[in-house]
């Protein structure tokens, strides 16, 4: 049987309330200007994904990840693009 482990994000100063929200967009927005930056495989860029994984719900980043994509989001300048 394999063993599932569990970590929570560490604190953040510029996040010291409850309210994670912000947090969660945060790791979000430096996650994919890091990879466009310098690609999936860099590992600063691992943490943000982690980080935002675990802050924020599904559905907002399925939102946020079409309007990425589809080059509507005020926060990406241009659509997604693959580094594979």
């Amino acid at each position: 049987m394999s063993s599932i482990k569990v970590e929570t994000v560490g604190f953040d100063a510029r996040f010291p309330n409850t309210n994670q929200s912000k947090h969660c967009w945060q790791n979000y927005v430096d996650y994919n200007k890091c990879v466009e930056a310098k690609g999936e495989d860099f590992a600063p860029c691992k943490q943000f994904a982690k980080a935002y994984k675990a802050l924020c719900p599904s559905i907002w980043i399925e939102k946020w990840e079409e309007h990425r994509e589809a080059g509507t989001s005020p926060h990406f300048g241009r659509p997604a693009e693959s580094h594979h």
